[in-house]
């Protein structure tokens, strides 16, 4: 084979290139032929309605998914706000509690402080008591020993100073006054 090329290639001769074809039909016009009849089939077999029947179920499909989609971002963002409504209350409880437990712990150190001041005051008042009747003892104490001791010395004095015929004429003044 490569002679009958080496020849025509020294002859000059250029190879010319045959196209085939069936019954006079080149092969484009059995290509176009082959298309029409595939065209005609599927215009035969329906196939466009089926095609476009399963892309409206696919739309049809995709806009419940949409939908649902939807409904469930309504929800959850309804959700989103009765949770930020809860957190919102809940905040407002602390806040209260908070207080409220400052104004009672306030209370209590009012009330510890009035409760030490009247404590303070009996404390006080019992000391000044005490006192008063340490005062009242010595002063009773004093007394009697001033008492002891004037009658001692009233003793004495009266034992000197006094004889039998003071104590006779005292004697008969008493009997006399009575």
């Amino acid at each position: 084979m490569a002679d009958i090329v080496t020849l025509l290639a020294a002859a000059g001769a250029e190879a010319a290139h045959a196209e085939p074809s069936v019954f006079g039909i080149d092969t484009y016009q059995w290509v176009a032929l082959a298309m029409s009849v595939l065209l005609a089939v599927f215009v035969w077999k329906k196939v466009p309605g089926i095609i476009t029947g399963g892309l409206d179920n696919k739309i049809a499909a995709i806009r419940a998914a949409l939908d649902e989609a939807k409904t469930l971002r309504a929800e959850a963002e309804g959700l989103r706000a009765e949770y930020a409504a809860k957190i919102a209350s809940a905040e407002k409880d602390a806040e209260a509690m908070l207080a409220g437990a400052r104004n009672e712990a306030e209370a209590i150190l009012a009330k510890a402080e009035a409760d030490s001041d009247a404590m303070v005051a009996r404390r006080q008042k019992m000391a000044e008591d005490k006192i008063a009747a340490a005062e009242r003892a010595a002063v009773a104490e004093v007394k009697a020993r001033a008492v002891t001791a004037a009658a001692a010395a009233s003793k004495v004095l009266i034992a000197r100073s006094h004889d039998s015929a003071a104590d006779r004429r005292l004697a008969d003044e008493v009997i006399a006054s009575l």
